[in-house]
């Protein structure tokens, strides 16, 4: 064999080489890229299930309250009515001085076991935000926020947001009153400010309180999340194709956002 002929022969050897060491780095690449998105998926799947156990936990402990308070508040009002229409029987045959007043504190009590029926049907979905829109739905919920908590709310709108779609404004509406929820339980807030606002092509609203500061990362991903409001409102958010963010810093306050995209020919402006 001539030196020309081992020369070429060498050449073909070095790309041979050259091209099997390629291919086994695109190979390992290849291999840690799917190992990566493995451990990903894998990551993703322990945050839906932990996030499934925490929606759950929280179901319950929203069932166990609205039991304690249909015992405590509805149940305790109507047996007092019941005594009373017992005794109204009983003094109505016999005399009937004083029956009147009586009649009346009677049906103030029905007044009550009323407006608690009506508090829980409004919790669990407001009419006046199927009815009437979003914004007079806001207005009644922070007119009862702050007449439950003596905490002002200054409300700021445009009224273009009513353009959303029946989804997104109940998005809206869930986040805002998650986030008021937290306000009365955590903050220790004096004041708030909700602004709902056009941005770009999307609706951004920002509930900002100047109460206590927390530590966001660590209680999104706390394992043990009693904040459960601030995963259902990204969960939410996210849902619709939104944006969600906390911005929470020591002796100002909490600020909760939620951009929501407007898309389609019925919520254009």
């Amino acid at each position: 064999m001539t030196d020309k002929s081992k020369d070429l022969l060498r050449r073909k050897l070095k790309q041979e080489i050259a091209v099997r060491k390629g291919v086994e780095k695109k190979l390992i690449k290849s291999g840690q890229h799917y190992n990566c998105l493995l451990e990903q998926s894998r990551n993703m799947q322990e945050h839906l299930r932990h996030l499934s156990r925490q929606i759950i936990q929280a179901q319950e402990e929203e069932r166990k309250e609205i039991s304690r308070e249909l015992h405590d508040e509805i149940a305790q009002t109507l047996s007092g009515i019941n005594a009373h229409l017992a005794t109204l029987k009983v003094e109505a045959a016999v005399n009937t001085k004083g029956l009147k007043k009586k009649i009346t504190r009677t049906q103030r009590l029905v007044e009550k076991s009323v407006n608690i029926v009506h508090r829980f049907a409004r919790d669990l979905r407001p009419t006046l935000l199927d009815d009437l829109g979003l914004i007079p739905a806001l207005h009644a919920y922070m007119k009862g926020f702050t007449k439950h908590t003596r905490i002002p709310i200054r409300f700021k709108v445009f009224s273009g947001v009513e353009r959303l779609n029946n989804a997104k404004r109940t998005v809206l509406y869930r986040v805002a009153q998650a986030a008021l929820t937290n306000v009365a339980q955590h903050a220790q807030a004096s004041l708030v400010k909700v602004e709902i606002q056009k941005k770009h092509r999307s609706v951004y609203m920002a509930i900002q309180d100047n109460g206590k500061s927390f530590d966001v990362e660590r209680v999104l991903y706390a394992k043990k999340n009693k904040r459960l409001g601030l995963l259902g409102m990204r969960e939410r958010v996210e849902m619709v194709g939104g944006r969600f963010e906390v911005k929470s810093v020591k002796e100002i306050g909490t600020t909760i956002g939620a951009q929501i995209p407007f898309n389609g020919t019925q919520e254009s402006f």
